[in-house]
Protein backbone atom coordinates (compact mmCIF):
# COMPACT_ATOMS: atom_id res chain seq x y z
CA UNK A 1 0.00 0.00 0.00
CA UNK A 2 2.80 2.44 0.87
CA UNK A 3 4.35 1.86 -2.55
CA UNK A 4 1.10 2.97 -4.20
CA UNK A 5 0.67 5.97 -1.88
CA UNK A 6 4.19 7.37 -2.05
CA UNK A 7 4.07 8.79 -5.62
CA UNK A 8 0.79 10.56 -4.85
CA UNK A 9 2.17 12.53 -1.90
CA UNK A 10 5.90 12.71 -2.56
CA UNK A 11 6.60 16.20 -1.21
CA UNK A 12 3.70 16.54 1.22
CA UNK A 13 4.23 16.30 4.96
CA UNK A 14 0.52 16.37 5.87
CA UNK A 15 -2.45 14.61 4.26
CA UNK A 16 -6.04 13.83 5.23
CA UNK A 17 -8.07 10.63 5.49
CA UNK A 18 -11.86 10.37 5.31
CA UNK A 19 -13.44 6.97 5.79
CA UNK A 20 -15.94 4.87 7.65
CA UNK A 21 -14.52 2.15 9.91
CA UNK A 22 -12.87 -0.55 7.80
CA UNK A 23 -9.76 -2.66 7.55
CA UNK A 24 -8.92 -0.65 4.42
CA UNK A 25 -8.94 2.56 6.44
CA UNK A 26 -6.49 1.07 8.93
CA UNK A 27 -4.19 -0.17 6.16
CA UNK A 28 -4.11 3.22 4.43
CA UNK A 29 -3.59 5.03 7.73
CA UNK A 30 -0.61 2.94 8.80
CA UNK A 31 0.93 3.05 5.34
CA UNK A 32 0.79 6.86 5.53
CA UNK A 33 2.27 6.83 9.02
CA UNK A 34 5.00 4.50 7.78
CA UNK A 35 5.80 7.12 5.15
CA UNK A 36 6.25 9.65 8.00
CA UNK A 37 3.19 11.68 7.05
CA UNK A 38 1.00 13.61 9.46
CA UNK A 39 -2.56 12.36 8.94
CA UNK A 40 -5.60 14.52 9.58
CA UNK A 41 -8.49 12.19 10.43
CA UNK A 42 -11.73 13.72 9.19
CA UNK A 43 -15.15 13.10 10.71
CA UNK A 44 -17.24 11.40 8.03
CA UNK A 45 -20.46 12.84 9.46
CA UNK A 46 -19.46 16.41 8.64
CA UNK A 47 -20.97 18.20 5.67
CA UNK A 48 -18.99 19.13 2.57
CA UNK A 49 -18.96 22.70 3.88
CA UNK A 50 -17.44 21.68 7.23
CA UNK A 51 -14.90 19.32 5.66
CA UNK A 52 -13.73 21.97 3.20
CA UNK A 53 -13.21 24.42 6.05
CA UNK A 54 -10.98 22.00 7.97
CA UNK A 55 -9.01 20.94 4.89
CA UNK A 56 -8.34 24.56 3.96
CA UNK A 57 -7.41 25.59 7.50
CA UNK A 58 -4.78 22.86 7.82
CA UNK A 59 -3.45 23.46 4.29
CA UNK A 60 -4.13 19.92 3.12
CA UNK A 61 -3.35 19.20 -0.54
CA UNK A 62 -4.37 15.55 -0.75
CA UNK A 63 -7.36 13.81 0.81
CA UNK A 64 -7.77 10.04 0.63
CA UNK A 65 -11.30 8.72 0.97
CA UNK A 66 -13.15 5.44 1.02
CA UNK A 67 -14.95 4.77 -2.24
CA UNK A 68 -18.33 5.67 -0.73
CA UNK A 69 -17.25 9.13 0.47
CA UNK A 70 -15.38 10.54 -2.54
CA UNK A 71 -18.18 12.97 -3.41
CA UNK A 72 -17.83 14.75 -0.06
CA UNK A 73 -14.39 16.16 -0.93
CA UNK A 74 -13.48 17.74 -4.25
CA UNK A 75 -10.51 16.12 -6.03
CA UNK A 76 -10.10 13.43 -3.40
CA UNK A 77 -8.38 10.11 -4.14
CA UNK A 78 -10.41 6.99 -3.42
CA UNK A 79 -9.04 3.76 -1.97
CA UNK A 80 -9.67 2.06 -5.33
CA UNK A 81 -7.68 4.73 -7.13
CA UNK A 82 -4.79 4.24 -4.71
CA UNK A 83 -4.63 0.55 -5.59
CA UNK A 84 -4.54 1.27 -9.33
CA UNK A 85 -1.83 3.94 -9.12
CA UNK A 86 1.71 3.15 -10.26
CA UNK A 87 3.78 1.86 -7.32
CA UNK A 88 7.34 2.84 -6.54
CA UNK A 89 9.83 1.25 -4.12
CA UNK A 90 9.87 2.90 -0.69
CA UNK A 91 11.55 2.43 2.66
CA UNK A 92 9.16 2.72 5.57
CA UNK A 93 10.29 4.68 8.59
CA UNK A 94 11.49 2.74 11.60
CA UNK A 95 12.03 5.89 13.65
CA UNK A 96 9.08 7.51 15.40
CA UNK A 97 10.39 10.26 17.73
CA UNK A 98 8.18 11.12 20.69
CA UNK A 99 7.70 14.70 19.51
CA UNK A 100 6.71 13.79 15.94
CA UNK A 101 3.03 14.24 15.06
CA UNK A 102 1.31 11.04 13.96
CA UNK A 103 -2.32 12.09 13.52
CA UNK A 104 -4.35 15.26 13.89
CA UNK A 105 -7.89 15.33 15.22
CA UNK A 106 -10.09 18.39 15.14
CA UNK A 107 -12.24 19.09 18.14
CA UNK A 108 -14.76 21.89 18.50
CA UNK A 109 -13.83 24.70 20.86
CA UNK A 110 -16.09 26.65 23.17
CA UNK A 111 -15.49 29.60 20.84
CA UNK A 112 -17.25 27.63 18.10
CA UNK A 113 -14.17 27.32 15.87
CA UNK A 114 -12.55 23.90 15.83
CA UNK A 115 -9.14 23.34 17.39
CA UNK A 116 -6.60 20.91 15.99
CA UNK A 117 -5.13 18.38 18.41
CA UNK A 118 -1.73 17.00 17.36
CA UNK A 119 -1.40 13.39 18.54
CA UNK A 120 2.31 12.63 18.80
CA UNK A 121 4.04 9.27 18.89
CA UNK A 122 5.07 10.02 22.47
CA UNK A 123 1.42 10.45 23.49
CA UNK A 124 0.50 7.19 21.78
CA UNK A 125 3.43 5.30 23.27
CA UNK A 126 2.71 6.46 26.82
CA UNK A 127 -0.98 5.70 26.42
CA UNK A 128 -0.64 2.11 25.21
CA UNK A 129 1.87 1.30 27.96
CA UNK A 130 -0.30 2.78 30.73
CA UNK A 131 -3.40 1.14 29.30
CA UNK A 132 -1.74 -2.29 29.20
CA UNK A 133 -0.62 -1.90 32.80
CA UNK A 134 -4.17 -1.00 33.84
CA UNK A 135 -6.36 -3.18 31.60
CA UNK A 136 -3.95 -6.04 30.99
CA UNK A 137 -3.45 -7.94 27.73
CA UNK A 138 -3.97 -11.60 26.89
CA UNK A 139 -3.35 -13.71 23.80
CA UNK A 140 -7.05 -14.35 23.22
CA UNK A 141 -8.06 -10.69 23.40
CA UNK A 142 -10.20 -9.53 20.49
CA UNK A 143 -11.45 -5.95 20.76
CA UNK A 144 -14.53 -4.94 18.78
CA UNK A 145 -13.88 -1.58 17.12
CA UNK A 146 -17.35 -0.13 16.80
CA UNK A 147 -16.55 3.47 17.78
CA UNK A 148 -15.28 5.56 14.85
CA UNK A 149 -11.58 5.38 14.13
CA UNK A 150 -11.55 9.10 13.28
CA UNK A 151 -12.31 9.61 16.99
CA UNK A 152 -9.69 9.06 19.65
CA UNK A 153 -11.92 6.39 21.21
CA UNK A 154 -11.69 4.20 18.13
CA UNK A 155 -8.11 4.94 17.09
CA UNK A 156 -6.76 4.23 20.57
CA UNK A 157 -8.17 0.68 20.38
CA UNK A 158 -6.22 0.04 17.20
CA UNK A 159 -3.03 1.41 18.76
CA UNK A 160 -3.47 -0.72 21.91
CA UNK A 161 -4.10 -3.81 19.80
CA UNK A 162 -0.90 -3.30 17.79
CA UNK A 163 1.18 -2.68 20.91
CA UNK A 164 -0.25 -5.73 22.69
CA UNK A 165 0.01 -7.93 19.57
CA UNK A 166 -3.61 -9.00 20.04
CA UNK A 167 -6.65 -8.92 17.73
CA UNK A 168 -9.31 -6.40 16.77
CA UNK A 169 -12.51 -6.79 14.77
CA UNK A 170 -13.52 -3.67 12.87
CA UNK A 171 -17.16 -2.87 12.08
CA UNK A 172 -18.64 0.28 10.62
CA UNK A 173 -22.02 0.56 12.29
CA UNK A 174 -23.69 -0.46 15.52
CA UNK A 175 -25.78 -3.51 14.69
CA UNK A 176 -27.35 -4.89 17.84
CA UNK A 177 -27.79 -8.43 16.56
CA UNK A 178 -24.29 -8.58 15.09
CA UNK A 179 -22.70 -7.32 18.30
CA UNK A 180 -24.63 -9.76 20.47
CA UNK A 181 -23.72 -12.67 18.19
CA UNK A 182 -20.01 -11.80 18.32
CA UNK A 183 -20.01 -11.39 22.11
CA UNK A 184 -22.23 -14.31 23.00
CA UNK A 185 -20.40 -16.67 20.63
CA UNK A 186 -17.08 -15.74 22.22
CA UNK A 187 -15.64 -14.25 19.02
CA UNK A 188 -14.83 -10.97 20.77
CA UNK A 189 -14.24 -10.38 24.48
CA UNK A 190 -13.63 -6.63 24.65
CA UNK A 191 -15.66 -3.67 23.43
CA UNK A 192 -15.80 0.11 23.88
CA UNK A 193 -19.26 1.67 24.00
CA UNK A 194 -21.08 4.84 24.93
CA UNK A 195 -24.00 4.56 27.39
CA UNK A 196 -26.70 5.03 24.75
CA UNK A 197 -25.52 1.86 22.97
CA UNK A 198 -24.95 -0.21 26.10
CA UNK A 199 -28.44 0.60 27.38
CA UNK A 200 -29.93 -1.21 24.37
CA UNK A 201 -28.06 -4.49 24.88
CA UNK A 202 -26.95 -4.77 28.52
CA UNK A 203 -29.48 -7.40 29.59
CA UNK A 204 -28.78 -9.53 26.49
CA UNK A 205 -25.01 -9.87 26.94
CA UNK A 206 -23.36 -13.03 28.26
CA UNK A 207 -21.00 -11.69 30.91
CA UNK A 208 -18.87 -14.84 31.02
CA UNK A 209 -17.69 -14.15 27.46
CA UNK A 210 -16.56 -10.60 28.19
CA UNK A 211 -13.28 -9.49 29.73
CA UNK A 212 -14.16 -5.81 29.70
CA UNK A 213 -16.54 -3.17 28.41
CA UNK A 214 -14.92 0.26 28.29
CA UNK A 215 -17.65 2.81 28.90
CA UNK A 216 -17.29 6.56 28.47
CA UNK A 217 -18.07 9.43 26.15
CA UNK A 218 -20.76 11.10 28.25
CA UNK A 219 -22.43 11.07 31.65
CA UNK A 220 -23.39 7.51 32.54
CA UNK A 221 -26.86 7.05 34.09
CA UNK A 222 -26.66 5.45 37.52
CA UNK A 223 -29.54 3.02 36.78
CA UNK A 224 -27.45 1.63 33.91
CA UNK A 225 -24.43 1.13 36.18
CA UNK A 226 -26.60 -0.58 38.81
CA UNK A 227 -28.05 -2.93 36.17
CA UNK A 228 -24.56 -3.81 34.88
CA UNK A 229 -23.40 -4.59 38.43
CA UNK A 230 -26.39 -6.88 38.95
CA UNK A 231 -25.67 -8.63 35.63
CA UNK A 232 -21.99 -9.01 36.47
CA UNK A 233 -20.86 -7.09 33.40
CA UNK A 234 -17.18 -6.03 33.64
CA UNK A 235 -17.74 -2.32 33.06
CA UNK A 236 -14.65 -0.13 33.08
CA UNK A 237 -15.86 3.43 33.43
CA UNK A 238 -13.43 5.82 31.80
CA UNK A 239 -12.74 9.54 31.57
CA UNK A 240 -10.55 11.17 28.97
CA UNK A 241 -10.48 13.46 25.98
CA UNK A 242 -8.91 13.93 22.58
CA UNK A 243 -6.22 16.15 24.09
CA UNK A 244 -5.02 13.29 26.32
CA UNK A 245 -5.32 10.61 23.63
CA UNK A 246 -8.31 8.88 25.16
CA UNK A 247 -8.59 7.62 28.71
CA UNK A 248 -6.77 9.19 31.64
CA UNK A 249 -8.90 7.66 34.40
CA UNK A 250 -10.62 4.27 34.63
CA UNK A 251 -11.76 1.43 36.93
CA UNK A 252 -13.80 -1.78 36.98
CA UNK A 253 -17.13 -1.26 38.75
CA UNK A 254 -17.17 -4.92 39.84
CA UNK A 255 -13.90 -4.43 41.74
CA UNK A 256 -15.12 -1.29 43.52
CA UNK A 257 -18.93 -1.49 43.73
CA UNK A 258 -19.13 1.30 46.30
CA UNK A 259 -17.40 3.68 43.86
CA UNK A 260 -19.96 3.30 41.07
CA UNK A 261 -20.57 7.06 40.92
CA UNK A 262 -16.89 7.67 40.25
CA UNK A 263 -15.15 7.67 36.85
CA UNK A 264 -12.14 5.90 38.35
CA UNK A 265 -8.52 6.39 39.33
CA UNK A 266 -5.76 7.89 37.19
CA UNK A 267 -3.74 5.65 34.89
CA UNK A 268 -0.01 5.26 35.67
CA UNK A 269 1.75 8.57 35.15
CA UNK A 270 -1.46 10.62 35.27
CA UNK A 271 -2.06 13.24 37.97
CA UNK A 272 -5.41 14.87 38.72
CA UNK A 273 -5.56 18.25 40.43
CA UNK A 274 -8.69 19.95 41.75
CA UNK A 275 -8.18 23.69 41.63
CA UNK A 276 -10.23 26.49 43.12
CA UNK A 277 -12.04 23.91 45.23
CA UNK A 278 -14.87 24.83 47.55
CA UNK A 279 -15.15 23.65 51.15
CA UNK A 280 -16.49 20.29 49.93
CA UNK A 281 -13.45 19.80 47.72
CA UNK A 282 -15.35 20.40 44.48
CA UNK A 283 -13.50 22.41 41.89
CA UNK A 284 -11.98 22.57 38.42
CA UNK A 285 -10.36 19.38 37.12
CA UNK A 286 -6.80 19.84 35.87
CA UNK A 287 -4.75 17.11 34.27
CA UNK A 288 -1.03 16.30 34.18
CA UNK A 289 -0.06 13.40 31.98
CA UNK A 290 2.62 12.11 29.59
CA UNK A 291 -0.30 11.35 27.24
CA UNK A 292 -1.26 15.02 26.99
CA UNK A 293 -0.60 17.21 23.99
CA UNK A 294 1.71 20.17 24.52
CA UNK A 295 -0.47 22.64 22.62
CA UNK A 296 -3.15 22.93 19.99
CA UNK A 297 -1.75 23.39 16.50
CA UNK A 298 -0.84 27.02 15.93
CA UNK A 299 -1.27 27.97 19.59
CA UNK A 300 1.05 28.51 22.52
CA UNK A 301 1.85 25.64 24.92
CA UNK A 302 -0.58 25.60 27.84
CA UNK A 303 1.99 24.83 30.56
CA UNK A 304 2.51 21.86 32.86
CA UNK A 305 -1.18 21.12 33.50
CA UNK A 306 -4.27 21.08 31.31
CA UNK A 307 -7.57 22.67 32.30
CA UNK A 308 -10.27 20.19 31.31
CA UNK A 309 -13.14 22.61 31.82
CA UNK A 310 -14.92 19.96 33.89
CA UNK A 311 -15.98 20.18 37.52
CA UNK A 312 -15.49 17.41 40.08
CA UNK A 313 -13.65 16.15 43.14
CA UNK A 314 -11.31 13.42 44.39
CA UNK A 315 -12.22 11.18 47.30
CA UNK A 316 -9.81 9.95 49.98
CA UNK A 317 -8.94 6.89 47.87
CA UNK A 318 -7.99 8.92 44.81
CA UNK A 319 -11.15 8.22 42.81
CA UNK A 320 -12.34 11.05 40.58
CA UNK A 321 -15.98 12.13 40.56
CA UNK A 322 -17.20 14.16 37.60
CA UNK A 323 -20.06 16.52 38.38
CA UNK A 324 -20.41 18.73 35.33
CA UNK A 325 -19.10 18.91 31.84
CA UNK A 326 -18.15 22.21 30.33
CA UNK A 327 -20.95 24.58 31.07
CA UNK A 328 -22.85 24.62 27.82
CA UNK A 329 -21.64 21.59 25.88
CA UNK A 330 -24.35 19.24 24.66
CA UNK A 331 -23.37 15.56 24.59
CA UNK A 332 -25.58 13.57 22.26
CA UNK A 333 -24.85 9.89 21.73
CA UNK A 334 -21.22 10.43 22.68
CA UNK A 335 -20.74 13.37 20.29
CA UNK A 336 -19.89 16.81 21.64
CA UNK A 337 -22.03 19.63 20.28
CA UNK A 338 -20.82 23.15 20.98
CA UNK A 339 -23.66 25.72 20.99
CA UNK A 340 -21.40 28.61 20.00
CA UNK A 341 -20.54 26.92 16.69
CA UNK A 342 -24.18 26.50 15.70
CA UNK A 343 -25.18 29.91 17.05
CA UNK A 344 -22.46 31.63 15.02
CA UNK A 345 -23.78 29.90 11.93
CA UNK A 346 -27.37 30.95 12.67
CA UNK A 347 -26.25 34.51 13.33
CA UNK A 348 -24.72 34.60 9.84
CA UNK A 349 -28.28 34.90 8.53
CA UNK A 350 -29.29 38.59 8.39
CA UNK A 351 -32.87 37.81 9.46
CA UNK A 352 -31.76 36.49 12.86
CA UNK A 353 -31.98 38.83 15.83
CA UNK A 354 -30.81 36.46 18.54
CA UNK A 355 -30.55 32.73 19.16
CA UNK A 356 -29.46 30.12 21.67
CA UNK A 357 -28.85 26.39 21.41
CA UNK A 358 -29.47 24.35 24.57
CA UNK A 359 -29.74 20.71 25.58
CA UNK A 360 -32.93 18.75 25.99
CA UNK A 361 -32.87 15.41 27.85
CA UNK A 362 -33.47 12.46 25.55
CA UNK A 363 -34.01 8.80 26.46
CA UNK A 364 -32.12 7.50 23.43
CA UNK A 365 -29.24 9.97 22.97
CA UNK A 366 -28.83 11.35 26.49
CA UNK A 367 -29.25 14.89 25.19
CA UNK A 368 -30.34 16.49 21.92
CA UNK A 369 -29.87 20.10 20.80
CA UNK A 370 -32.85 22.43 20.53
CA UNK A 371 -32.75 25.95 19.11
CA UNK A 372 -34.48 29.14 20.23
CA UNK A 373 -34.52 32.08 17.82
CA UNK A 374 -35.85 35.57 17.46
CA UNK A 375 -36.02 37.04 13.97
CA UNK A 376 -37.90 37.44 10.74
CA UNK A 377 -37.24 34.12 9.02
CA UNK A 378 -39.38 31.14 8.12
CA UNK A 379 -38.81 27.82 9.86
CA UNK A 380 -38.44 26.09 6.49
CA UNK A 381 -35.66 28.43 5.37
CA UNK A 382 -33.80 28.07 8.65
CA UNK A 383 -34.12 24.28 8.69
CA UNK A 384 -32.90 24.01 5.08
CA UNK A 385 -29.93 26.23 5.89
CA UNK A 386 -28.91 24.15 8.89
CA UNK A 387 -29.37 20.88 6.99
CA UNK A 388 -26.94 22.10 4.34
CA UNK A 389 -24.32 23.42 6.75
CA UNK A 390 -24.34 21.02 9.70
CA UNK A 391 -23.68 17.34 10.33
CA UNK A 392 -26.87 15.49 11.25
CA UNK A 393 -26.00 15.05 14.92
CA UNK A 394 -25.52 18.81 15.31
CA UNK A 395 -28.87 19.80 13.84
CA UNK A 396 -31.49 21.09 16.30
CA UNK A 397 -34.26 18.60 17.02
CA UNK A 398 -36.69 21.49 17.34
CA UNK A 399 -36.76 25.22 16.64
CA UNK A 400 -38.79 27.56 18.82
CA UNK A 401 -39.50 31.10 17.67
CA UNK A 402 -39.78 33.82 20.31
CA UNK A 403 -40.30 37.57 20.21
CA UNK A 404 -37.34 37.94 22.55
CA UNK A 405 -35.11 35.50 24.41
CA UNK A 406 -35.02 35.83 28.24
CA UNK A 407 -32.07 37.79 29.58
CA UNK A 408 -30.58 38.91 32.87
CA UNK A 409 -29.97 42.49 33.92
CA UNK A 410 -26.72 42.70 31.99
CA UNK A 411 -28.38 41.47 28.79
CA UNK A 412 -27.00 37.94 28.86
CA UNK A 413 -29.35 35.25 27.56
CA UNK A 414 -30.66 33.05 30.36
CA UNK A 415 -30.14 29.59 28.90
CA UNK A 416 -31.57 27.84 31.94
CA UNK A 417 -34.97 29.35 31.20
CA UNK A 418 -35.00 27.88 27.69
CA UNK A 419 -36.56 24.45 27.81
CA UNK A 420 -38.16 22.19 25.21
Amino acid sequence: MAEHLAPLIDNQSRVALLSENSVEMAVVLFALLGLSKEVLLLNRHLTEYELADQIKELEIETVFTSDSLTEKVTDSISFSEICTSNPCPVSLSADFPDEKIAVIMNTSATTGKFKSVPITWGMISNHVKASKETLGAYDNDNWLVILPMFHVSGLSIIMRTLYNATSATVVDKFDENQLLEMVNSGKINMVSLVPTLLTRIADKLHSNNLRLILLGGEFIPQPLIKKCQELGLPIYKTYGMTESFSQSVTFNILDFPDKKSSVGRPLPGVEIEIRQADLAGVGEIWLKSPMLMKAYLGQKPYGTAFETGDIGYLDADGFLYLLNRRKDIIISGGENIYPKEIEDLVYSLPEIKECALVAKPDAKWGQVPILFVSGNISQEKLENFLTEKLAKYKRPQSITFMDELPKNASGKILRKELKG
